[in-house]
């Protein structure tokens, strides 16, 4: 029996529940994750740290990013681009108060980007999903871009360059996720309530 209706239904609830939340929920979140994240060496010490524009309810960075400047290092948002008749992701910089645009799939992305950069260039990742497990598989939300950009990751030991951390409320967390051979797992999550890490637990 096809798994799709069952994933299809899942990431609808969790979407539903993720818009459920009333802004303070959403503002102590932020300033939970900012704590989970600087458990993690790498959030304050890489150069090159990408992560994602907070649409439909997702968890926002803006409280966690907020000091990356005055450390040295570089935030980039993805720009969604075409290869091979598939979607897949570049990154550019972006600092607070600089312009986005939407693209044609409507995520906001830096206005006028310079200085696009490949994946395999960044040094950690903040990972948008809608479900995640502790053993780092993630339930994305069916475009299989993060799986195609990273893709290079597969066949690496891992932990390497770029960390990936998802990023998602303490409620998105699942017993398990059902996997496909395209799936790149997560090293890391980090909740509003804790850093977990998946390292240990991958399969």
């Amino acid at each position: 029996m096809s798994k799709l209706p069952e994933r299809r239904e899942l990431r609808a609830d969790l979407v539903q529940r993720r818009r459920e939340l009333k802004p303070a929920e959403r503002v102590a979140a932020a300033s939970g994750l900012r704590r989970s994240l600087e458990q993690l060496p790498e959030f304050l010490t890489d150069t090159h740290v990408a992560g994602y524009w907070a649409t439909g309810g997702e968890l926002p960075l803006n409280v966690a990013i907020g000091p990356l400047s005055d450390r040295g290092q570089t935030f980039y948002l993805p720009i969604v681009t075409k290869s091979g008749g598939k979607r897949r992701l570049t990154f550019a910089p972006w600092t607070t108060g600089q312009d986005v645009e939407s693209n044609e799939l409507g995520i906001p992305e830096p206005k006028a980007a310079t200085h696009i950069i490949e994946a395999d260039k960044l040094d950690l990742v903040l990972v948008p999903l809608l479900g995640f497990d502790r053993k780092g598989n993630r339930l994305g939300f069916g475009g299989g871009y993060y799986d195609r950009s990273f893709e290079f990751l597969r066949d690496q030991a891992r932990p390497a360059k770029p960390l990936l951390v998802g990023v998602g409320y303490h409620f998105q967390e699942l017993p398990g996720i059902e996997t496909a051979e395209w799936d790149i797992k997560l090293d890391y999550v980090a909740t509003d309530k804790e850093l977990i890490d998946c390292t240990g637990g991958a399969a």
